[in-house]
């Protein structure tokens, strides 16, 4: 056993929920290694404050003494002497009657629980409610940390997808030009997958009424290919529309808010990336 395996039992120590055969590995490895009882101490204080939060709760004490009790007053079935009940039944006669009507039974009264019982309730409850409360964060944990992976997963945007296919393609390739103005920009694609995605970094600033429009220059006509806004120093992810043809080269433009209103370029490219 290694110091991670005993790091991860010592929690199920703590909580004194080992098996029987991890228990004996578990004590066989603490006593060869007492340099390893910082793990041990580290879940002990973290299962006591865990048991900081857990209210006690104590069950009734008199559960089972009244139980007795109510047995003992519930009437029973008259007792008959044996022989004579066999020879009434060999002579198909009726049961004889019993010479005097049964006396009630004293009932059992169970004492009043002791200090010490009260308390061995109250631990055995701690211990269980600690158990629940840590089997419930873990669960907690466990849904908390499968939903956000399943959110990040489903969530993801598109142009981080496709650059994800585009670098796992066997033909995937990029190249990166300087950028008029500032900055630089990363054109990435693949044959295979048959987009493009463009990566910016500190593209320089704009009016806000002026956007960056992307082109597929296709010969020479240009396919406009989405407009877009980069974040935070001028860093952008972007897929670019419609269908990438091999020898398009990628072009970025700065155009009137809601893209060249022709569909033609109103200005002369910042960046070109011949993708042949």
């Amino acid at each position: 056993m290694n110091e991670q395996e005993f790091a991860e039992l010592a929690a199920g120590y703590a909580l004194n929920a080992l098996s029987p055969q991890d228990r004996a590995a578990f004590d066989a490895e603490r006593a060869q290694h007492p340099e390893w009882e910082r793990w041990i101490e580290a879940d002990a204080e973290a299962v006591a404050a865990l048991a900081d939060g857990v209210d006690d709760a104590v069950p009734p004490l008199t559960l089972r003494s009244s139980l007795l009790s109510r047995i003992a007053t519930v009437p029973q079935l008259p007792s008959v002497d044996a022989s004579a009940a066999a020879a009434a039944i060999e002579a198909g006669e009726p049961l004889p009657a019993v010479a005097s009507p049964p006396q009630p039974r004293t009932p059992m009264v169970e004492p009043a629980p002791t200090t010490g019982s009260i308390q061995a309730v109250s631990r055995r409850n701690w211990s269980r409610g600690l158990l629940t409360l840590a089997a419930s964060l873990v669960i907690l944990v466990v849904l908390g940390f499968g939903a956000a992976s399943i959110n990040e997963m489903v969530n993801r945007p598109a142009a981080v997808v496709a650059l994800d296919q585009i670098e796992s393609a066997p033909d995937g390739t990029s190249a990166t030009v300087e950028v008029s103005g500032g900055g630089t920009a990363t054109a990435h694609w693949a044959p295979s997958v048959g987009k493009v995605v463009l990566v910016t970094n500190g593209l320089p600033e704009i009016p806000e009424d002026e956007t960056f429009e992307l082109w597929l220059i296709r010969g020479d006509e240009p396919v406009s290919a989405g407009t877009f806004e980069p974040g935070v120093d001028g860093a952008s992810t972007v897929l670019l529309d419609g269908a990438w043809e091999e020898e398009d080269a990628v072009a970025v433009t700065v155009e009137p808010d809601g893209g060249a209103p022709d569909g033609v370029p109103t200005t002369e490219p910042i960046v070109v990336i011949p993708t042949a």
